[in-house]
């Protein structure tokens, strides 16, 4: 009898550490994140640990229940699911797999450990599902940022040109094209200046969307940077070209973009296009050519598409080339000015001279300032040359005068850059000062492209020249933005008629009526008139029988260099 309680007593003390051994393992369970399937192999039983109820409203009693659980998820990941689950078929011991709830929309990784006995018979098996749910979101977030772009939603430049490389080699084993099209907004910073950045993204993000509508199958697109957006079609035919996704855009563009503030914004684009293996055989360089392509339509007055060849790239080559010299030029000041004699129509005395600015470069060439001054006025240094050109033509003006006791007008071209800085008057009388030099003896020539952004400010920097007594003259004029209205407004002395009206004042009529009314009027509002670019005898005797004040042209002194400007000079006083 006592060997019979004391068999008792062990069996209810073997089954009370059992309990307590399965209140921990529970208890674990319930502490650990997310849910438990345990799989008894050897019984055939399974049953449910942790969290499981915040997964799924069923319990999990036999494999039937199993079933279930495959039901609940999206069939992309059904497969990988089974053979995650059922890992002892395969005699792994460990695998894991991400999967999508369809009725919760909850991401769970499902987590299988396998045990196998000496034998490597599986005797036990653990599923442990975790809610993997927030960093899906935050990976699928990160992602988006590292492929896309935030405020278009279009592809960024990283992964534009990624697809695009791969786009490329395919098209190298295929022998086919790519079309890379390279779209810029024309004149976008006014948008910005006149809306804010607020307005001018959204412009951004609308014209974004529509381009993300025309893509279609091989085709992609991106926002470059800005107001640039790039699209690449890989084997383009039918309504996959160039020609037919350029035709949909200027469509497109014959309505304006409403913005949410109530404005209604016209836009046009520049459009540049490169294609492999033409143009280039890599995915950069094909984007740099289709770029270089569109500063050849801005060039050109923009809103336009072209096509890049090797002339373009030639181009931009020597652009470059000529940049860098430009560039050393302006730190060694291989600069010379020359001047051009302005004369007074009625009786020839001299007038004056308008100093024009030469590059000698270092094999002792000329370059004329049609080449270089474009590039020096896109790249900002016409600002340091003409500096230069301020200070070295009231110097060289101050020691004629010195040296012949003789005072003319000194005529000096001046950049819409330069002129624009706040500290152009200081230094200009600074200069003045410092060679002794009247202001009434200095003339400023200035274009029309100076009143194009802020006339009002334009108008008042004038008033403070002219109140030191500081000439202005209008250059070029008729070749701008001409409006009568705004000419009676501006505080100016003298009024230039470019060359281009002179070069047919005799043989085309319309420009003869043009050139009277132009004179009339200039009379009428008590300016000076100057005629450049005069050539011939029959112009001279027309344009001063019309009332032309003063002459300046080849008929009477091509630009001279100072020493054969000073020998003009001296016989001017004979």
């Amino acid at each position: 009898m006592s060997e019979l309680h004391y068999q008792l007593d062990l069996l209810k003390a073997m089954n009370q550490k059992l309990t307590d051994k399965e209140r921990m393992y529970h208890a674990v369970c319930e502490s650990a994140e997310g849910a438990f399937l345990y799989f008894s192999l050897d019984k055939n039983q399974i049953s449910t640990l942790g969290h499981w109820k915040d997964f799924f409203d069923f319990d999990v009693r036999d494999a039937a229940d199993v079933q279930r659980i495959l039901d609940e998820v999206d069939d992309s990941s059904l497969m990988e699911l089974q053979k995650t689950i059922y890992l002892e078929k395969t005699g792994t011991e460990t695998d894991s797999v991400e999967c999508r709830l369809k009725s919760r929309g909850l991401w769970l990784q499902f987590q299988t450990r396998v045990f196998y006995d000496q034998d490597l018979r599986p005797t036990d098996k653990v599923i442990h599902i975790s809610n993997i749910t927030k960093q899906r979101y935050r990976d699928d977030e990160l992602l988006y940022m590292a492929y896309y772009d935030s405020l278009t939603g279009l592809y960024n430049r990283n992964y534009f040109v990624r697809l695009l490389s791969e786009y490329v080699r395919n098209a190298e084993e295929t022998n086919s094209i790519v079309s890379v099209m390279n779209i810029d907004i024309d004149e976008f910073n006014k948008v910005n200046d006149g809306l804010g950045i607020v307005m001018g993204d959204e412009l951004i993000q609308q014209f974004g969307m529509f381009l993300k509508e025309l893509c279609q199958d091989n085709m992609i697109a991106c926002h470059l940077h800005r107001d640039v957006f790039c699209i690449a079609i890989y084997d383009p035919a039918g309504q996959k070209t160039t020609e037919h996704i350029y035709t949909a855009i200027r469509d497109r563009l014959k309505e304006p973009f409403r913005l949410s503030n109530g404005s209604d914004i016209a836009i046009t684009v520049s459009v540049g296009v490169a294609e492999y293996p033409e143009a280039s055989r890599s995915a950069l360089e094909l984007i740099n050519c289709a770029e270089l392509a569109v500063f050849r339509v801005k060039s050109a007055g923009r809103n336009g598409i072209q096509y890049f060849n090797a002339p373009i790239l030639d181009d931009f080559l020597n652009s470059v080339d000529l940049e860098n010299r430009l560039k050393q030029a302006i730190y060694n000041k291989d600069f010379i000015l020359y001047y051009q004699p302005q004369y007074y129509a009625g009786n020839k005395r001299l007038r004056g001279v308008e100093a024009l600015v030469r590059w000698r470069d270092s094999d002792g060439e000329i370059i004329s300032p049609g080449t270089f001054i474009p590039v020096a006025e896109k790249n900002g240094s016409i600002v340091s040359i003409g500096k230069w050109v301020v200070e070295e033509s009231i110097r060289q003006y101050a020691c004629w005068r010195r040296q012949f006791g003789f005072s003319f007008i000194m005529s000096i071209n001046i950049s819409a850059l330069q002129y624009k800085k706040d500290n152009f008057v200081p230094f200009l009388l600074s200069v003045l000062e410092k060679y002794h030099v009247s202001p009434s003896e200095v003339e400023l020539e200035i274009t029309e492209s100076i009143l194009i952004d802020d006339f009002g400010a334009v108008i008042e920097k004038l008033k403070i020249l002219r109140g030191y007594g500081i000439r202005i003259s209008l250059d070029d004029f008729g070749t701008g933005f001409s409006s009568l209205s705004y000419l009676k407004k501006l505080p100016i002395d003298t009024l230039k008629i470019d060359k281009s009206f002179i070069d047919t004042v005799i043989t085309d009529n319309s420009t003869r009526v043009i050139t009277e009314s132009i004179l009339s009027m200039v009379k009428a509002l008590g300016f000076e008139s100057i005629a450049e670019g005069v050539e011939e005898e029959q112009q001279y005797k027309y344009l001063y029988a019309i009332g032309c004040d003063v002459i300046q042209g080849y008929l009477f002194s091509r630009p001279l260099p100072p020493e054969e400007m000073e020998k003009l000079i001296a016989g001017s006083l004979c």
